[in-house]
């Protein structure tokens, strides 16, 4: 019975582990059972009257906003949202780490929200009479700690459309609250009548933000790497990141091609990128799949090239080294200036580490170097990783350590 519900519970609503706690001597039982079938959970259809009331709300905002993002997304309900929002001229935002829910070259598509996001989008979300949230919880790293978007948005009706009912209203008050899954939401948006609009410049505002400019005095600059990530990797690759400032600059500066391009924990996790990695490459293999992690993040599970390596993954791991633990000390800097503690790393060579796992790799200190070393890591079959060498002091996509 117990094991039945778990299955259930973890695949409805917000999908998620579930944990049972059995005594041990349950488990040393042995006992006669029947294989169930795959738990498929329910789909809830849309409320034609909830539909009504989003079109009226819709036809009476000047300034709407969509923010999708959540469990549930995949290419069917992409294609169906991104079909209507642009029909409708709807700009599209994305929650923390949710980039990958609709391609990035989509005309109404204005980028992304969580740590570092475009003052514009800022503005953008601010500014909006009408938030439509298609998916995600409105977290603390979407909101900016629930300032960004209060609690009780005043000014602002704002919609939320999630699988389970239970996340609805629990911390936000909702003017329209619809549960439904993504796929039947999307597919439902299209019965409404809802007058095309002006473009807003969102997506223009997004191009302009995600086009790195070199920055002076950086030996190597994360930003022109990506651009040039950019040019020479099918638009479909696989992106996995763990937790930590290097990764801020994928996602101001990566397109992600929609729906399964963007494997990122939204709680903080690190370590996550390698193994992530190693499962995506092996559930798609012929894709181009890269693992992203600091120095630190690299050192909770590094070890996992061992296992890539074991089952023939075809994977670029890409080791930023900041010879530290990069966000804590932004963290430190900015509230005790001065004042480091426990955040400086004396790192081993991690080339000459994922080479003894019997990886391919190489080491990049400059820009320059970046590209052709690229080029000769997609040359070789297996695990290639590169080590690149950057400086502490250029903390984030857009700030440095000293401001």
């Amino acid at each position: 019975e117990y094991v039945a519900r778990a299955w259930t519970v973890a695949m409805s609503g917000r999908p998620g582990p579930v944990v049972l706690a059995l005594p041990e001597d349950m488990l040393l039982d042995v006992v006669d059972t029947v294989d169930r079938p795959r738990v498929m959970p329910a789909v809830q259809a849309c409320d034609p009257f909830q539909l009504h009331a989003l079109g009226e709300m819709l036809e009476a905002a000047e300034r709407p906003l969509a923010i999708i993002g959540g469990a549930g997304w995949n290419k069917r309900a992409a294609d169906s949202f991104g079909m209507w929002a642009e029909r409708s001229g709807l700009a599209v935002a994305s929650a923390f780490r949710r980039q990958d829910a609709l391609p990035n070259t989509s005309p109404v598509w204005a980028g992304n929200l969580g740590y570092g996001p475009n003052p514009a989008l800022v503005k953008r979300v601010r500014d909006a009479d009408l938030l439509m949230i298609v998916g995600p919880r409105l977290g603390e790293a979407t909101t900016d700690g629930y300032t960004l978007i209060t609690p009780d948005h005043p000014g602002q009706r704002l919609v939320h459309v999630h699988p389970d009912p239970n996340e609805l209203g629990q911390t936000y008050r909702t003017d329209l609250a619809i549960c439904a899954d993504m796929g039947s939401f999307a597919d439902a948006l299209h019965s409404i009548a809802s007058r095309p609009r002006e473009d807003s410049g969102a997506h223009d505002d997004y191009l302009a933000w995600s086009t790195p400019a070199p920055r002076d005095g950086v030996a190597l600059d994360l930003g022109p790497c990506v651009a040039e990530m950019r040019a020479r990797l099918p638009a479909d690759s696989i992106i996995c990141n763990g937790a930590g400032n290097y990764s801020g600059w994928w996602h101001r500066y990566w397109r992600y091609a929609g729906p399964g391009t963007q494997l990122a924990p939204t709680a903080g996790a690190m370590g996550y990128g390698v193994p992530a990695a190693t499962a995506a490459a092996l559930r798609h293999p012929g894709r181009t799949v890269v693992a992203l992690a600091g120095d630190g993040c690299f050192l909770m599970n590094g070890q996992e090239l061992a296992t890539a390596v074991a089952h023939g993954v075809d994977m670029l791991v890409l080791v930023i080294d900041n010879a530290g633990y990069g966000t804590i000390r932004m963290h430190q800097e900015r509230e005790f200036p001065g004042r480091v503690s426990g955040t400086a790393l004396r790192n081993p060579d991690f080339a000459a580490l994922a080479r003894a796992y019997g990886c391919w790799a190489e080491t990049v200190e400059s820009t320059e170097a970046f590209a052709p070393a690229l080029e000769r890591a997609m040359t070789e079959p297996g695990v290639r990783l590169l080590h690149l060498k950057t400086d502490m002091k250029v903390i984030t996509a857009g700030a440095m350590l000293s401001t």
